[in-house]
């Protein structure tokens, strides 16, 4: 069984440990030390469709492989069939189904890599499911990439940064939105674009909102 959730609060240093699944997408295969550190010490790996066959090309056992499998050579699925969940329906994604099957086994703080890159509106979709995933499955979702990490939180959610970090906020859902320990104050923007690019000033930042809210932070 799983840990029970937990929300992660930090961007200048994350835990590989402090995940009870990390799942990978098929976009572009982690390079940066972050996400490829959380494969390395996943306690649940799990690979969402082709994204299993490039975990194994490169020497890692993923624990489940979910997805329609229409992308696998039948060699590889025969070869690998103690592993493979293959999931039919076609109203969620490869990523949602691999969620589903992490949180179906207990798993409450669950990390995503390789979720970006490629196709770009695989890429929004993929980050717009962490708020998704948080609100409806209600587990404490974070997604690295090679740059940085994006996690979605509600209400008072409190960060650890370091000062000059690169910190963006996308307004959801929120009338009303405010933060301390940034160089300019956040509101609640009406357009994506407008909270990017802000910058943490001390060891922590703290935002206040009345619904939901993306934030995203670069590594050290």
């Amino acid at each position: 069984m799983c840990n029970q959730p937990h929300t992660p609060k930090s961007f200048a240093s994350l835990q590989p440990d402090g995940f009870d699944a990390v799942v990978v997408a098929g976009g572009d295969f982690p390079t940066h030390a972050v996400p490829l550190t959380l494969v390395e010490q996943a306690r649940m790996l799990a690979a969402c469709d082709s994204a299993g066959e490039e975990l194994i090309r490169r020497g890692y056992m993923p624990t489940a492989i979910i997805g329609d499998c229409d992308s696998m050579s039948q060699e590889f699925l025969t070869a690998h069939r103690d592993i493979i969940y293959k999931v039919d329906e076609q109203d969620y994604n490869d990523l949602t189904k691999a969620t589903r099957f992490c949180v179906e086994r207990g798993c409450r703080r669950i990390a995503y890599v390789g979720a970006t890159g490629k196709r770009e509106d695989h890429t929004l979709g993929n980050i717009s499911l962490l708020d998704f995933y948080r609100r409806e499955m209600h587990i404490a979702a974070l997604m690295a990439t090679d740059h940085g990490v994006f996690l979605s939180a509600s209400g008072t959610t409190e960060l650890a940064t370091f000062a000059g970090q690169q910190v963006s906020i996308f307004n959801l859902t929120c009338s009303h939105l405010e933060g301390d320990g940034l160089r300019w104050q956040p509101y609640a923007f009406a357009a994506m674009w407008q909270g990017t690019l802000n910058e943490a000033t001390g060891e922590s930042i703290t935002l206040h909102g009345d619904g939901s809210y993306m934030v995203y932070g670069v590594y050290e």
